[in-house]
């Protein structure tokens, strides 16, 4: 089958990173899913050819979106995965949110794409019903390949480990196999010399785990720039070098720029440009127009275009 061909549709698409990574791969994006507003304007903007349905999917008769839309042979889906996601802490979980995954084998039989491509956080390989949402997806006749992928071996200069089910009609999917061996460094992304507020770092009111953290750093590295990370438990003390892949981004604000001047260390946090960039997103990929924290949430929600890339081209080159 030729690239120029192929059809694909992205469930729970967000702003289009799943999109933008397929259609870089050869695949044309007739229709875009996703219940959320904010998504919606910018989904608009980067697929301006795409229809898109502003609905949950369960409200959704997939036969007849099928009819609007006619044949599809690639589907994509990045089913919720915030009750799956341990960044969620210890709170309760919702399983009816977890369930959403099913409206993939829902539209799957609808439509019958020859692929299928669903992206999550690795935890949710320990949802009780993952090894029954595998069945759902192999009774309808796709052979089914797990794998985990880390986008910094992908071009992307941030270490993000997600979990793709590749799922073919007519073969086994292949392994996908890392891009690079040299790992992109935060300081790839981070605007050191850009026109963004800073404010002393030992300012009055600065929380202590924040000066806790950046004192760490310190005396690791002296006057050198570097990050401080909020919202993690990895042990690894609250901040990062800039020489290393910026760690995942999430739905929230996570990192600051810690840098020197003579009247002594000063912060700020990164902005949704080089968030972007993290991602492995053009300039020109749009996250809306807006609060600066809805921005950053379809970002965070987001998957890395150049990983996406991979995964597709590896199915299309294998049809």
């Amino acid at each position: 089958m030729a690239q120029s061909s192929i059809r694909a549709i992205d469930l729970f698409c967000g702003a289009g990173g799943s999109s933008w990574g397929a259609r870089l791969a050869g695949a044309k994006i007739v229709a875009g899913f996703d219940m959320s507003g904010v998504a919606a304007e910018a989904y608009r903007e980067n697929f301006a050819h795409a229809r898109f349905y502003e609905n949950r999917l369960e409200s959704l008769d997939p036969c007849l979106v099928a009819d609007e839309i006619g044949r599809v042979d690639l589907i994509l889906a990045s089913p919720e995965c915030t009750n799956h996601s341990p960044a969620k802490g210890k709170g309760p979980r919702c399983e009816k949110s977890k369930e959403t995954a099913f409206q993939v084998t829902r539209f799957a039989a609808a439509f019958q794409p020859r692929w299928i491509v669903v992206e999550n956080v690795t935890s949710m390989r320990h949802w009780s019903r993952y090894t029954e949402f595998i069945s759902a997806i192999e009774d309808l006749g796709y052979n089914v390949v797990a794998q985990v992928l880390n986008a910094q071996k992908f071009n992307v200069p941030q270490a993000r480990r997600r979990l793709f089910l590749l799922c073919d009609r007519n073969r086994r999917p292949s392994q996908i196999k890392p891009r690079t061996r040299t790992l992109k460094p935060a300081s790839s992304i981070v605007m050191q010399n850009g026109t963004f507020g800073y404010s002393p770092l030992r300012s009055e009111g600065r929380a202590a785990p924040t000066l806790q953290r950046a004192e760490r750093a310190i005396a690791a590295v002296g006057k050198k720039p570097f990050l401080l990370v909020y919202y993690g438990s990895d042990g690894a003390g609250g901040w990062q070098k800039l020489s290393r892949p910026l760690r995942t981004v999430t739905t929230v604000d996570r990192f600051a720029l810690v840098k020197w001047r003579k009247s002594g260390p000063v912060m700020r946090m990164l902005q949704v440009p080089e968030l972007k960039a993290a991602m492995g997103m053009p300039q020109k990929f749009s996250v809306g127009h807006g609060s600066r924290r809805n921005r950053i949430r379809l970002i965070g929600n987001a998957v890395c275009p150049p990983l996406m890339r991979a995964v597709v081209g590896s199915l299309i080159r294998g049809a």
